[in-house]
């Protein structure tokens, strides 16, 4: 498996905190049937910033480290940027990195709302050939309760990822049946482990491909597979049509 969204690299944000607690992440990400993942640092939240500059030499540390200790993992760079306005310079100023210098670029919400500039920013991205993908929609408290909200900015071209731990129920019932909707209704693309570290903020993605192949079957448990595998390779990805969410039937009132 590749996961595209991890917070393993040591020091730098809220996920590992240490080489050690890299190599323990990594040692748990193998045995989850992981390969590859995608190193994701916060850039531009309320407490970190990590510019492209500081991610890459981070990216081969860790590298080295893993070659070092005989894990069979590769890391690849990437970051998990948090929306905001001045974000087109920030690509054209060379400080926002893209999923392993791709066209893909990991968009994240505030987790109450979504920004009113957002759906004129994310076309903007995408008209210098920038692709993004919206990250753990499933959380962000406006778009539980306005789905229509993401229905509009995947019908205009964005992408999104659910976080397996969501999908598996580790964030509670509510999230897990929301994250269900958003498969079922085509608005989301990618299944990743947004993992922190080895204990309340693990991988789960192996117990979540399971789940989503028992549930939905092979077609789907693929889909999510080859995506992830074509986004690291810099190509299209599948999408299919997406569908609205009808609230009432999400609340479970009809």
């Amino acid at each position: 498996m590749i996961d595209i969204h991890c917070h393993i690299l040591p020091g730098i944000d809220d996920g590992a905190q240490s080489m050690e607690d890299t190599i323990k992440m990594a040692r748990a990400a193998v045995d989850e049937g992981i390969h590859t993942i995608i190193a994701t640092p916060h850039h531009k939240n309320s407490k970190y910033d990590n510019p492209k500059e500081l991610i890459i030499p981070k990216v081969e540390e860790v590298n080295k480290a893993l070659t070092s200790e005989g894990i069979d993992l590769m890391i690849l760079p990437g970051q998990e940027v948090r929306l905001y306005g001045e974000l087109i310079e920030g690509l054209e100023n060379n400080e926002i990195l893209s999923l392993n210098h791709t066209q893909y670029v990991f968009v994240e919400f505030p987790s109450n709302h979504v920004p009113r500039y957002a759906e004129t920013l994310l076309f903007d991205l995408q008209l210098k050939e920038i692709t993004p993908i919206i990250v753990h929609p499933e959380r962000n408290q406006e778009i539980i309760e306005r789905p229509e909200v993401l229905y509009n900015l995947v019908k205009k071209g964005a992408l999104t990822q659910v976080t397996a731990s969501s999908v598996s129920g580790h964030f509670g019932k509510k999230i897990r049946n929301f994250s269900f909707q958003l498969i079922e209704s085509n608005l989301t693309h990618f299944i990743a482990s947004d993992a922190h570290n080895v204990g309340n903020r693990g991988f789960k993605m192996a117990e979540t491909m399971d789940l989503i192949q028992s549930k939905y079957g092979n077609d789907l448990f693929y889909f999510f597979q080859e995506n992830a595998e074509l986004l690291v390779q810099g190509n299209h990805v599948y999408q299919d049509t997406p569908e609205p969410i009808k609230k009432k039937k999400f609340l479970g009132i009809f």
